[in-house]
């Protein structure tokens, strides 16, 4: 397990669609330990294989204590709508508005290949979204008419009662 570094705006590697995992041994063990380590330092709520250079459908997020980690991922159903503030941890400094669905289904593998089903809304819902998008070449910013609509949390940042700042709130993956 090691923290690696998190590939930035701009790096084409962001782009690529990860490719569909078929071994699911000490390689991809250690791909999603190095996720959940580097999305836990960074910090974040998510984090995808594509975002440390990997190109595997592979992510991880975690809400509320609880780490879910996807191996091709894929969404089955869809319900409702929801806007609020996102970020990315590839593109720091930055959080905007971006529309999602409010609640998902979502079917995918575990670290062993077995199938499993996360159900989930909220911050759950949207870090499993902006995840799977991630593993399709799919950046958050993709979804905003202009990218005036980004708000930077660089200057003038409200924080919260524990000194987090909205983007630390928010950054997904």
């Amino acid at each position: 397990m090691s923290v690696r570094p998190i590939v930035l705006l701009g790096d084409p590697r962001l782009r690529i669609k990860g490719e569909p995992v078929d071994s699911f041994g000490k390689y991809l063990h250690e791909l999603l330990d190095d996720l959940t380590d580097s999305m836990r330092h960074a910090p974040g709520v998510g984090l995808a294989a594509p975002q440390i250079g990997e190109a595997q459908r592979a992510c991880v997020v975690e809400v509320a204590g609880q780490l879910h980690e996807l191996v091709n991922p894929r969404i089955v159903r869809a319900d409702g709508d929801n806007r609020d503030l996102e970020g990315c941890l590839s593109i720091p400094g930055y959080v905007a508005y971006v529309t999602r669905r409010e609640k998902i289904w979502v079917v995918a593998q575990n670290r062993h290949g077995k199938k499993i089903k996360v159900a989930g809304g909220g911050l759950l819902s949207r870090g499993m979204q902006h995840e799977i998008d991630h593993l399709d070449g799919k950046l958050y910013i993709d979804y905003l008419d202009t990218l005036d609509d980004l708000i930077s949390t660089e200057h003038g940042d409200d924080e919260d009662e524990e000194g987090r700042s909205a983007a630390a709130r928010t950054a997904v993956g």
